[in-house]
């Protein structure tokens, strides 16, 4: 170690420390290398950790016997290396903060003479276009609202159509298709609408009373419908008095934390007013530093993607070189970005706003009755407590659509918007678990790996998962689980599923009454209920191609031929005639050349 230290370049770049078993432990970024890594340590009388750093830093060095790095040209490059390798290599002691997720915006398009409100993640390409948000959660319902509301051009398809239409019957539409109404009165009701998605007090007054008129009318299920749609609508933001009195916009992002919990909030200033908030909660049991939070969530938020990004940008703590960041944000936007933590005024009181907001929700979670997963953490012997788990599963039908599904268990629930399908091409049951796999590793640096990965199936499953994490050095739990078998087939009898799990550490047996057996089990059929689900739907859309080309006079041996050797309807359909010919012949090609 003494000698790696000693041998380390003054140039910026990534530091990696490793324990006695080539486990990465963290990732860290310097301006000067050399500088940086010689400052968690002492030389003498021996090499020694710093006395003077936090308890977990010095337990981490206690266990580092190695050093990696990599030079690169920039600090920018070495932040945004240092930021990836977090992502796809989860070391020991990093704390990850998942807070890469795209929020929706509404957005208008102004060149057009009767136009839309639509929801878009995306940057929309045209002169004239107006965003509105972001919109954490709650986007939908008050896009809803306004079509609810406003007698707006209801449909895409509704001016293509050319005449008036049911929306016009039911005065939802003033039909200028028919041009009932002209463009400048249309627009003057956009102009109603761009208001009341920034003061959305007019849009809720005016659910309240269709909701009232409903439940005296004993419509309750339409009621309850737009009470929940209110609901939504309120939540988009944190309740504040604090008006900017300008047209200013400013993102705020708070980060608080405790020992074994972060949380970050965010407010959205537009045009002085607050229009949204989000807030996300992260566990963690390593190195926490403010400052490599705030650059990882700044770098994970703000993107090229981002349809709106405002020019000043809130945190609620300085950190080292924020002016320097702000230029490598400024830089990878496109336009002038400023990051800054105010000290006085209407800022700092958003700032502390965020700040109580996050505290508020830290000592709700507190609050919470422990779940399972500390137990499962203690049981199967894992790094982390598995909070947010990956579960996967494959299904087929004598090597007939085959596919594979990912489920994800999140805090206590399930995920169902981080599901996963898979069109797996492999013929073997190994083969599709090694492609699923393979597919979910490649997609690391975009969507980090979760705490803990659940396999369907045996020893070698978990060998296979093992292996291609250590190929690749990502620290991530594994273990599998399959149906014990009595006369070489499974138990699947309810009650008395004598499950077998297969740790890293070993293979269990649990009792069937045991909670955490349960859990695990809940987790796997969670996984193998979607992909038998996807499998029956491609399935059946699969029979009905086959149906259509054996009336075409193609038997069930020539479709599976191509289907071996295109693997797919699609590509079959997209083969050219002289390639379907070699693998049958030329009649089957002018067969499936004619159009059906």
């Amino acid at each position: 170690m003494i000698e790696s230290i000693k041998k380390l370049p003054s140039s910026c770049g990534v530091y990696q420390y490793f324990d006695q078993h080539s486990k990465l432990l963290y990732i860290g970024k310097a301006k000067n290398l050399k500088n940086r890594v010689k400052s968690y340590w002492r030389f003498t009388p021996s090499l020694q950790p710093n006395p003077t750093l936090n308890p977990r830093i010095i337990k981490m060095l206690a266990e580092t016997v190695r050093l990696e790095y990599i030079v690169v040209d920039s600090e920018e490059d070495a932040l945004i290396l240092e930021n990836s390798l977090i992502k796809q290599l989860r070391p020991k002691y990093n704390i990850l903060l998942r807070d890469d997720k795209t929020y929706p915006y509404i957005y208008i398009d102004e060149s057009q003479e009767f136009p839309r409100f639509e929801l878009t993640r995306k940057v929309i390409k045209g002169n004239k276009i107006r965003y509105y948000g972001p919109f954490p959660n709650g986007g939908k319902a008050l896009l809803d609202a306004i079509y609810e509301i406003y007698q707006l051009v209801q449909k895409k398809s509704c001016l293509r159509g050319g005449q008036a239409c049911l929306f016009y019957q039911i005065e939802k539409c003033l039909a200028p298709c028919e041009q009932k109404i002209t463009s400048k009165q249309y627009h003057e009701i956009i102009a109603q609408v761009k208001k009341a998605i920034n003061d959305r007090k007019t849009i809720t007054v005016k659910l309240q009373e269709r909701m009232s008129i409903l439940a005296k009318n004993e419509r309750y299920e339409e009621a309850g419908k737009i009470r929940d749609q209110i609901s939504q609508i309120k939540s988009l933001k944190i309740n504040s008095s604090i008006d900017m009195a300008n047209s200013e916009d400013i993102d705020i992002i708070a980060i608080s934390n405790t020992k074994e919990q972060s949380v970050i909030v965010k407010l959205f200033i537009r045009n002085g007013k607050l229009v949204s908030s989000a807030r996300s909660l992260f566990r963690g049991n390593g190195i926490f530093d403010i400052a490599a939070a705030y650059r990882q969530v700044l770098l994970d938020f703000y993107s090229t993607h981002n349809p709106s990004v405002p020019k000043s940008i809130l945190v609620a703590e300085s950190f080292d070189s924020m002016s320097d960041f702000s230029q490598i944000l400024s830089k990878r936007i496109g336009k002038k970005i400023i990051i800054s933590s105010p000290q006085r005024g209407k800022k700092k009181r958003l700032v502390e706003l965020s700040l109580r907001n996050g505290q508020e929700l830290l000592k709700n979670s507190l609050k919470k009755p422990m779940g399972i997963e500390p137990n499962m953490k203690d049981l199967l012997e894992l790094e982390r407590s598995p909070h947010r788990v990956e579960i996967f599963d494959n299904s087929h039908m004598m090597g007939v659509a085959t596919v594979g599904a990912m489920v994800v268990w999140n805090e206590g629930i399930w995920e169902r918007d981080s599901y996963r399908r898979y069109k797996l091409a492999a013929k073997d049951e190994y083969g599709q678990m090694t492609e699923m796999l393979q597919r979910r590793i490649s997609s690391f640096d975009t969507n980090p790996a979760p705490d803990l990965w659940v396999l369907d199936g045996g020893q070698a499953n978990l060998n296979l998962a093992v292996g291609l994490l250590k190929t690749i050095g990502v620290n991530l739990d594994v273990v599998a689980i399959a149906k014990e078998k009595l006369d070489s087939k499974a138990n699947r009898a309810k009650g008395a599923a004598k499950d077998i799990i297969y740790s890293q550490e070993g293979i269990l047996k649990l009792k069937s009454s045991d909670k955490r057996l349960q859990w695990l089990q809940k987790l796997r059929d969670e996984s193998h209920r979607f992909a038998i689900a996807y499998h029956k739907n491609l399935k059946r859309r699969e029979d009905t191609q086959i149906s259509l080309l054996n009336k075409k006079g193609i038997g069930k041996a020539t479709v599976k031929k191509l289907i071996d050797y295109f693997g797919s309807f699609d590509m079959i359909e997209k083969a050219r005639h002289e390639e379907i010919a070699s693998v049958t012949n030329k009649s089957i090609a002018q067969i499936l050349s004619k159009k059906a």
